[in-house]
């Protein structure tokens, strides 16, 4: 019965999921309902996540896609599953020809009216649709079609989240549950966004125009007749595969060229244009004879608005330049760092990801293994990573792994640098800084004039003993409570020492048995009180003391 299915669907999910749920409350809890953390080694959760990984592919359809979203977030997960899961692609046999033959005829007609010729044969499949070739007139094109089926599978498996996520926060830390919450919020949009051909045809349009004057760049162009929120019809663009290099080299293609070409189109959607495609994997790109790039399937699109796009050039800039102050200040305004984090401390990841990222020349160095470093930084300092962000951060790791595979030696911040010069976007940068610290300066000329009156009045008050001041004590972390519960407990706690000494030696034992109780009971929740990680007692979540541990004996 259809309105079972999410139960059923919850049910298996779950049976799935448990072993996986069970290691990591263990994780926080040694024994389940108590005991304390247990250590968990790299090799460890690199094991999880590949059993997570096996779980998400047999799930299907919804889970693949979680998984691949899960990949953009470093917030939510370690390193290790990020690395995993970013190893997830969208490829899966295509449903049979007759159960998608009945959703192309739903959405536009009978097959033989509408085309001239039709191959049954799926040219690709993928978790959420499938495509073929087609002919209308005498103009090859491909027809993306919706996976029969997929909308009801979807539909109770966002449910099945929904209703899976309570279970979920049971065993993370407080940090991390409000990433989770948006993320469940976050994937609900992102899939429905993914099986609406109607948004994907018009994301598609918007950044083929945008490239409209770039010879070497080409997008499909839509066939709007053949087109449905079900249909995606569009020109046919052949190639050779981005990551096929014999076949690349074979036909005589500088792939160099096409691995700055790559680089180049894709800083231009996220930092001129403000949209862009999400998905760079090799299936969704080829090449022409010519060197012509070729960009397939829109579903997975960003947009960045203005703010962003400024923040990333600031940090693009700031690596360049490997300029630590500026990589920070960039990533503490763009929200993927907290304020409050120890900047000395971060510094250091900064300077250690940079080192650690250079080649034989030490001006030699790549933005995956900077990405890399900050991820791991992020996973210390949790924090709500924002969808795009998350998704520019993702496309910076694969695209920079497809220039290495077509040409090992590219350097991706050196193509990064270069084309900030030249779009002038390096020396506005450069601009801006020098016009903030003239704003700095002016404003700190009119306060030293404005000062000296003002203290030689305050100086005329003090003397005159007509000062009074009024403090507020800003207490987020209620500390002053906390320090007067413990005050509170400590003192009747050692009136309860003195009473049950007196009623032991004057009163029955009756009265001395309840005494020492009470004064037992009163010393274990003063004793919790100072167990609490929390306020003054906190233990820093990175320190310096694990940044030399990650470092290793031999670079002390």
């Amino acid at each position: 019965m259809p309105f079972l299915r999410p139960y059923w669907r919850f049910l298996r999910v779950l049976r799935q999921f448990l072993p996986l749920i069970l290691a990591w409350w263990r994780d926080r809890r040694r024994f389940l309902l108590f005991g304390g953390r247990r250590a968990v080694s790299s090799e460890e959760r690199t094991r999880r996540a590949e059993e997570l990984l096996d779980t998400l592919l047999t799930l299907g359809p919804t889970f693949i896609k979680l998984g691949q979203l899960l990949s953009t977030r470093p917030d939510v997960l370690p390193p290790e599953y990020v690395s995993v899961l970013s190893s997830l692609q969208d490829d899966v046999p295509p449903a049979e020809w007759e159960d998608a033959k009945r959703v192309l005829e739903a959405e536009l007609g009978p097959t033989e009216l509408r085309f001239h010729e039709f191959d049954t044969e799926a040219i690709s499949g993928a978790s959420l649709g499938q495509v073929y070739r087609a002919r209308i007139d005498d103009q090859d094109v491909a027809v993306k079609v919706r996976r029969p089926g997929v909308e009801s599978l979807v539909a109770a498996d966002l449910r099945v989240i929904r209703w899976s996520l309570p279970v979920l926060l049971l065993v993370v830390d407080e940090a991390r549950a409000f990433s989770l919450r948006n993320l469940a919020d976050e994937f609900d949009k992102t899939i429905r966004e993914e099986m609406d051909y109607e948004r994907e045809r018009r994301m598609l349009d918007e950044i083929r125009a945008n490239f409209a004057d770039e010879p070497k760049i080409a997008i499909p162009d839509t066939i709007d007749s053949h087109s449905s929120e079900r249909v995606l019809t569009m020109e046919y663009l052949g190639g050779t595969k981005v990551d096929r290099i014999d076949d690349l080299d074979r036909h005589g293609i500088d792939r160099t060229e096409v691995a700055e070409t790559l680089q180049r189109a894709y800083l231009e959607m996220i930092v001129e244009h403000g949209v862009f495609h999400a998905d760079p994997h090799p299936g969704n790109l080829a090449v022409q004879d010519d060197g012509t790039i070729v960009f397939y399937d829109f579903g997975m699109s960003g947009r960045v608005d203005e703010f962003v796009q400024d923040k990333i050039v600031e940090f693009y800039v700031a690596v360049a330049e490997q300029d630590i102050d500026g990589i920070l200040d960039a990533l503490i305004e763009i929200g993927t760092l907290s304020p409050q984090a120890d900047r000395a401390v971060m510094a250091e990841v900064m300077e250690l990801a940079i080192q650690d990222a250079r080649g034989e020349d030490i001006e030699q160095y790549r933005i995956q293994q900077i990405v890399g470093q900050i991820e791991d930084s992020i996973y210390e300092f949790p924090f709500r990573l924002p969808k795009d962000l998350a998704l520019v951060l993702r496309v910076a790791t694969v695209v920079e792994g497809v220039c290495v595979t077509l040409d090992p030696n590219f350097d991706f911040i050196a193509t990064a640098t270069e084309y900030l010069t030249e779009e002038g976007y390096r020396e506005e940068t450069i601009r801006n800084v020098i016009e903030d610290t003239g704003d700095q300066l002016q404003r700190s000329g009119a306060a030293a004039v404005r000062i000296p009156p003002k203290l030689e009045s305050a100086l005329d008050r003090v003397e005159r003993e007509n000062v009074r001041v009024k403090a507020e004590i800003q207490d987020s972390n209620e500390l002053l409570g906390l320090l007067a519960k413990r005050l509170l407990v400590g003192m009747l706690a050692a009136a309860g020492v003195v009473a049950t000494t007196i009623l032991y030696v004057a009163a029955s034992i009756e009265a001395t048995a309840v005494a020492a109780g009470a004064t037992v009971f009163l010393l274990l929740v003063l004793y919790r009180s100072f167990r609490r990680r929390r306020g003054i007692r906190a233990q820093p979540q990175f320190t310096r003391q694990n940044l030399r541990a990650r470092r290793g004996p031999d670079e002390e």
